[in-house]
C-alpha cells in the first residue's frame, strides 16, 4: 500500500509548512487526487487518520478533491475525457491516448490556526 507512505509525505509537508510559517495546529487538510493517479482515496482516508496521531494535524478533517483524467488522443488529435490509463478515444476508438490531465496529487488548501 503505497498510500502510507504518500501520507508520511504529505505530513512532512504539513510539517515543514509549519516550521516556515509559524502555524501550531492544522485544523483540515484539502487534498487534489487525479482520477489518473493510482491513489486509491479510502486508502488515503485510512492513512491519514493513522499517520497524523501525535502530530501537529492530530485532529484535522482531511477533504479529498478528485480530478477527472483526460487525454489527447494520437489518432484524432482530440483531448478527451479518461476514467483509467487503459481507456480509448470516444471518438475514434484509438488505444493512443497520452494522459494530460487528473494525473496528479498535491495539497491544495490547509485550515491553521
Amino acid at each position: 500500500m503505497h498510500e502510507l507512505s504518500l501520507m508520511e509525505n504529505i505530513l512532512q509537508i504539513i510539517e515543514e509548512a509549519a516550521h516556515e510559517q509559524g502555524f501550531r495546529q492544522v485544523r483540515s487538510v484539502v487534498l487534489e487526487i487525479g482520477q489518473l493517479a493510482a491513489v486509491e482515496t479510502e486508502a488515503m482516508r485510512f492513512c491519514f487518520d493513522a499517520v497524523v496521531q501525535g502530530s501537529i494535524a492530530e485532529n484535522a478533517a482531511l477533504k479529498i478533491i478528485e480530478v477527472p483524467g483526460s487525454g489527447w488522443c494520437t489518432h484524432c488529435a482530440a483531448t478527451v475525457p479518461m476514467a483509467d490509463q487503459l481507456a480509448t478515444c470516444p471518438q475514434c476508438g484509438s488505444y493512443h491516448l497520452q494522459p494530460n490531465g487528473g494525473t496528479g496529487m498535491q495539497v491544495k488548501e490547509l485550515e491553521v490556526e
